[in-house]
């Protein structure tokens, strides 16, 4: 069965303290509008991706094994149902 983990969100109490400490840090200090503006955010896939996103339900032992291969999993289980394509006819 697959774990998924939680995410334990800060009190706002606990959030005002880290935000106050953070900004005692000289080295940490917030980016200006002028910094963030030269920021570019490009959504999506990158230019050249022609992947699409769907939803598949697999075996939870499948899943379990792409995963235990490490990062790129998804990329390994593309790549082997890609090459059973090369071999068998998808209709």
């Amino acid at each position: 069965m697959l774990k998924r983990s939680r995410i334990k969100m800060p009190t706002p109490a606990e959030d005002a303290a880290i935000t106050a400490a953070a900004l005692q840090d000289p080295d940490a200090q917030p980016l200006t509008d002028a910094e963030l503006a030269q920021f570019k955010r490009a959504p999506g896939r990158p230019r050249g991706s022609h992947k699409v996103s769907t939803t598949v339900r697999f075996d939870a032992d499948v899943i379990e094994a792409f995963r235990a291969s490490g990062p790129r999993w998804q990329t390994r289980m593309n790549e082997a149902l890609r090459d059973w394509l090369k071999s068998h006819s998808p209709v």
